[in-house]
C-alpha cells in the first residue's frame, strides 16, 4: 500500500492564510455529557429510542429534539464561487466553511457545508431534497445563474423549511438597507428614484425585486447585462432577463450602459465589468453609486466620488461595504425561531428595514449601513424576520419576545 501526500510550494506553507485554514475552520461539539453509563443511557440506546418514537407520531417534534431546529445545510455546487467562477466543489469548501462559521458567529445558527459533485439541475435538486429532513434550513451558495433561480424556486416549492440562495438575496436585502439609508441622508423619495443596475445574474434580478417589494417603481428602473440594457424586444433573453423587461425600463430605452444611466440617480453594480467615466457623467449631479463587484468595483470610489455624493462597495477596506454578512445570519436566526415555513419577500424587506435602522441615528454619507462586525445587527435582523413571518403567515412557532433577540454564540 502506498499512501500519497502533497506539500506546498514553500512560500505558501509559510502564508498565514494557509496556517488559518490548515485543517478545516470548524469541527463537530457535543453539547452534553459522556461521562458516566447514565450519560450513555440517556444519549443513546436505550434512552434514544423514546425520543424516536416520538418523533415518528409526531414528526414536527424534531425541531425541538434533535439539532435539525438550529441548523442549515449550506449548499454549493462550485459552480460560481466568489470571483473565481467555475471551480468545482473541492475547491468551493473553504468558502461555504467559511460561510458555515459567520452564520454560527453572527446568528448563533450551527451550519454544515455541503458541496456536491454534480451540476445537473435536476440531481441537485433531489439531492437537496433528500437531505432536507436532517436541517432546518437550507443556504445555496454560488450556483451559477440561471440554473439558480429553477434550483430555488423548485425546492422552496417542494421543502417546507426556507430556502435561501444568499447570492441572490443576501446581496439583495443589504442593498435596499444601504439604498434606504443613502435616500433619508440625500432628501429623497424612493418611488422618485430612478435606478440602474449592471448585471442581470442572481444578484441583479433579486435586488430588482427586492426594490420594487420596497416602494421602488420598476418602471424608473434599467437592468443592464453584457449585451446592454434589457428590454422586451430583445430575442436572446432568458426567462428570468424576460421577467425583468416586463417590470422595468417600461420607456423602452435601448442601447448600452452610457444610454441607460442617462439622468438615473442610482448605479448599482454587481456585473463584474467596468464602467466607463464617461457613462457616469450623465447621471443627475449628487446621486448614489453602489459598485459591488469583488475584488474590482465597477467603478472606483475616487472615481465615483466625483459623480455621486454617496459610495458603496464591496470591500472592506472602502466605506459603506455591502457584505452579506449584514443579512444571513438574522436572516436565518428569525426563521428558524418563527419555524418559518419559507422566507417571503417582505421577510427580506423587513431584516433590510432593521439593517438600515441600526445606523439611523449616526447616519454619515461614509456609514450608511453598520459594520460587518457590529453585534447589534443579527438580532435585529432576526426579530424583525421573525415577525414579519409571523405577519404573513408562513410561522409555525410565535415566538415569544425574548426568542426574537436570540444573541449570537
Amino acid at each position: 500500500m502506498s499512501f500519497f501526500s502533497f506539500e506546498l510550494d514553500p512560500a505558501l506553507a509559510a502564508d498565514p492564510v494557509f496556517d488559518l485554514h490548515k485543517q478545516g475552520k470548524m469541527a463537530i461539539a457535543s453539547t452534553v455529557a459522556l461521562s458516566s453509563r447514565d450519560d450513555l443511557s440517556l444519549a443513546y440506546t436505550p434512552g434514544v429510542a423514546r425520543v424516536c418514537e416520538a418523533i415518528a407520531d409526531a414528526p414536527d417534534l424534531a425541531a425541538d429534539y434533535t439539532w435539525t431546529g438550529n441548523v442549515v445545510a449550506v449548499v454549493s455546487d462550485g459552480s460560481a464561487v466568489l470571483g473565481l467562477g467555475n471551480i468545482g466543489p473541492k475547491a468551493a469548501m473553504p468558502v461555504m466553511e467559511g460561510k458555515a462559521i459567520l452564520f454560527k458567529q453572527f446568528g448563533g445558527v450551527d451550519a454544515v457545508p455541503i458541496c456536491l459533485d454534480t451540476q445537473d439541475v435536476e440531481e441537485l435538486i433531489n439531492v437537496v431534497k433528500a437531505l432536507a429532513p436532517s436541517f432546518g434550513g437550507i443556504n445555496l451558495e454560488d450556483i451559477s445563474a440561471p440554473r439558480c433561480f429553477e434550483i430555488e424556486r423548485r425546492l422552496d416549492e417542494a421543502l417546507d423549511i426556507p430556502v435561501f440562495h444568499d447570492d441572490q438575496h443576501g446581496t439583495a436585502v443589504v442593498v435596499l438597507a444601504a439604498l434606504r439609508n443613502a435616500t433619508a441622508l440625500l432628501g429623497r423619495r424612493f418611488d422618485d428614484l430612478r435606478i440602474v443596475i449592471s448585471g442581470a445574474g442572481a444578484a441583479g434580478v433579486a435586488i430588482t425585486n427586492v426594490l420594487i417589494a420596497a416602494g421602488v417603481n420598476g418602471a424608473n428602473m434599467i437592468v443592464c447585462d453584457s449585451r446592454g440594457i434589457v428590454h422586451a424586444e430583445r430575442g436572446d433573453l432568458n426567462p428570468a432577463k424576460a421577467e425583468l423587461a416586463a417590470i422595468t425600463n417600461v420607456s423602452g430605452r435601448t442601447g448600452g450602459i452610457q444610454e441607460a444611466l442617462i439622468g438615473a440617480d442610482v448605479l448599482i453594480g454587481v456585473s463584474g465589468g467596468t464602467i466607463d467615466e464617461t457613462a457616469l457623467a450623465g447621471m443627475v449631479p449628487g446621486g448614489i453609486i453602489f459598485a459591488l463587484a469583488n475584488p474590482t468595483p465597477e467603478v472606483l470610489p475616487h472615481i465615483a466620488a466625483k459623480y455621486a455624493a454617496i459610495v458603496a462597495t464591496g470591500r472592506s477596506d472602502f466605506p459603506n461595504q455591502i457584505n452579506n454578512v449584514l443579512a444571513f445570519p438574522g436572516i436565518f436566526r428569525g426563521a428558524l425561531d418563527a419555524r418559518a415555513t419559507t422566507i417571503t419577500e417582505r421577510m427580506k424587506v423587513a431584516a433590510a428595514e432593521a439593517i438600515a435602522d441600526v445606523v439611523s441615528d449616526d447616519l454619515r454619507a461614509g456609514a450608511i449601513v453598520p459594520s460587518a462586525l457590529d453585534p447589534r445587527v443579527a438580532p435585529a435582523v432576526a426579530a424583525a424576520v421573525a415577525r414579519a413571518a409571523e405577519r404573513d403567515g408562513v410561522a409555525r412557532r410565535l415566538a415569544a419576545p425574548a426568542d426574537l433577540v436570540t444573541q449570537p454564540a
